[in-house]
């Protein structure tokens, strides 16, 4: 393995690959729901007709809704919340139960099945 390691106060250890100057500043992102790799920049989901950042599961479900998607429960998968937008559609967005959890990856995806409604960006934009 290469990198550096680093240690925090408590004294627990974290291996970073590739070291930045920002993976040494930023240990724990400022934002739920941000990207937490080393190095990584955060980001925020925005809605873009109201310019609302996307800060709970709660704002979210509210805004799929109005688009037409609805909450898909499936037993198979407990820990994933599901929306679909239709039964006659293949469209799903699949996120984490956890809130801090939900990433830039999964913003993205929700941008790519509503490009007009949602885009991604870094916090202070």
């Amino acid at each position: 393995m290469s990198g550096v390691w680093i240690f925090d106060r408590n004294g627990v250890t974290r291996l970073v690959a590739n070291p930045t100057r920002e993976s040494f500043e930023q240990k724990e992102p400022p934002y739920p729901g941000t990207a937490t790799a080393p190095g990584a920049r955060p980001r925020v989901l925005v809605y873009l007709p109201a310019n609302q950042v996307i800060r709970s599961y709660t704002e979210l479900e509210q805004r799929l809704a109005e688009l037409g998607w609805t909450r898909f429960y499936n037993p198979n998968q407990p820990n994933l919340l599901q929306f679909h937008k239709s039964a006659n559609s293949a469209h799903l967005i699949s996120l984490p139960k956890n809130f801090d959890s939900f990433k830039s990856f999964h913003m993205y995806d929700i941008v790519v099945k509503n490009r007009s409604f949602f885009e991604v960006r870094d916090p202070a934009s």
